[in-house]
């Protein structure tokens, strides 16, 4: 028996209401007429939603199961639905009159739906799509613009978000009829070059001169949130970290910061501008293993 309402949303005759769902949000997606204006692609739309409409409830997917493509008149679902679209004809009202009765075709005889209404399927007016945000705006929050539908505004982030997170945003779909969908972002993080995030960690590599890993001194850094000052002890050694308290990205679940890290760096001076003097004591004094 054939069946071209499954192949109408291009799923197989055993799928989950998951799948049959999800089949149809791609669909419509794919040729809503506010985002697809090739030729044909409301007629197409229109036969998703009529398809939609009748698979995605328990009742009429049951008797059209029963009865297949029997109750188009020994057409498959997209030749009646073309045909009548090409008459200039209301689908929606034709299938009202048939699962009614009163349409002339067999297969549902005077069985009604819901009451005996046909609604329409409402389009989905959401919108998926990515967006980029700089390092420092994803581990302490901010606000951030986008554009989309040709309008542009700012979006708020949450501090510590992590790349490949989903964001919504209300009312920032497309528009049509009064409603609006929503927007769904894609979060990706760029990166920096001075840090890395590890989990809820951040490391941070930071400049040590000579004369501070050797004799110890304050050295100045500054973070993503402000400037700090960090006590170098006597002899620290190149890699060596410090760590400094709840200063890294916070942990949306716990609320939680982790902390940052800040690996030594020593720099070593040239020495052709080093004095001779201390080049000559240093060449004899320092240990040569």
């Amino acid at each position: 028996m054939a069946k071209s309402l499954y192949d109408t949303l291009e799923v197989s005759e055993s799928a989950t209401e998951a799948e049959i769902k999800k089949a149809y949000r791609k669909l419509a997606r794919q040729y809503h007429p506010d985002v697809n204006k090739d030729k044909g692609a409301e007629d197409k739309f229109k036969e998703i939603n009529s398809a939609y409409e009748i698979l995605s409830d328990k009742t009429k997917k049951a008797q059209y199961d029963a009865q297949g493509d029997s109750m188009f008149g020994g057409q498959n679902f997209h030749d009646f639905s073309r045909s009548h679209a090409g008459g200039n004809a209301d689908l929606d009202e034709i299938l009202r009159s048939m699962f009614s009765g009163g349409g002339g075709f067999s297969g549902f005889g005077g069985s009604s739906f819901g009451g005996g209404g046909f609604a329409q399927q409402q389009p989905n007016l959401d919108i998926e799509t990515s967006v980029t945000i700089p390092f420092n705006v994803s581990i302490l929050g901010g606000s951030h613009s986008v554009s989309v539908n040709g309008e542009r505004f700012d979006i708020k982030i949450p501090a510590g978000v992590n790349s490949g997170e989903k964001m919504r945003v209300k009312g920032k779909g497309h528009a049509q009829g009064g409603r609006a969908g929503d927007l769904f972002l894609k979060i990706n993080v760029a990166a920096n070059p001075e840090y890395i995030r590890d989990g809820d960690d951040l490391i941070k590599t930071f400049d040590v001169p000579l004369y501070a890993a050797l004799f110890g001194e304050k050295v100045t850094i500054q973070t993503l949130e402000k400037e700090i000052k960090l006590k170098i002890p006597q002899n620290t050694k190149n890699g060596q970290r410090f760590r400094v308290k709840e200063m890294g990205a916070m942990n949306r679940k716990t609320k939680e910061r982790g902390n940052l890290y800040l690996e030594a760096n020593i720099v070593l001076p040239k020495v052709e501008e080093l004095d001779e003097k201390l080049v000559e004591l240093m060449q004899e004094k320092l240990p040569k293993e």
